[in-house]
């Protein structure tokens, strides 16, 4: 099944970051790779490892909606700070996790992606369904918005020099 075994680990985190929750990650996750066995034994394989993602993707889209929903509310901007590497490190998964699961589309799937440094520009487009335009608005927007976040969760004095 592709070259899946190396990106298990990456889809399921895909799975995590798109929903912020790890049960809800799981049943996209698993949804997923049984779809997947499903059309390789009726001899229709995944054509590639974006499909695994495309189709994680949609079901993280409708696990999400289910339970409880961020409340709608305008955030805050700050321009990404070169320390905000450092800052991310400090953060455990789970934040960072249920930071972009909170995101309004197309921006929390375009973050989800970004944060696994996983992609290519293309594959980027291709996984999202984005102009370039509308990816590179997505992920400006909220790495800035992350960026405000970051500081004000994380402690600022450590990066001063």
């Amino acid at each position: 099944m592709l070259e899946t075994n190396q990106n298990l680990p990456q889809l399921y985190r895909f799975c995590y970051l798109m929903t912020g929750d790890a049960m809800k990650a799981q049943e996209a996750f698993q949804a997923t790779l049984r779809e997947a066995a499903l059309r390789s034994a009726q001899r229709e394989p995944p054509k590639d490892r974006l499909w695994f993602f495309r189709d994680a993707r949609s079901r993280c889209l409708v696990v999400g909606e289910e339970g409880l929903q961020p409340e709608a509310i305008k955030l805050e901007e700050s321009d990404v700070s070169p320390h905000a590497p450092g800052q991310v490190a400090q953060l455990n998964p789970e934040q960072l996790a249920i930071w972009v699961s909170a995101a309004p589309e197309p921006q929390r799937s375009a973050l989800a992606a970004y944060y696994l440094d996983e992609f290519t520009p293309h594959e980027l487009l291709t996984l999202l369904d984005l102009s370039p335009s509308e990816l590179a608005k997505a992920l400006a927007r909220g790495r800035r918005q992350f960026q405000a976040w970051l500081n004000a969760t994380t402690p600022a004095d450590v990066y001063e020099e």
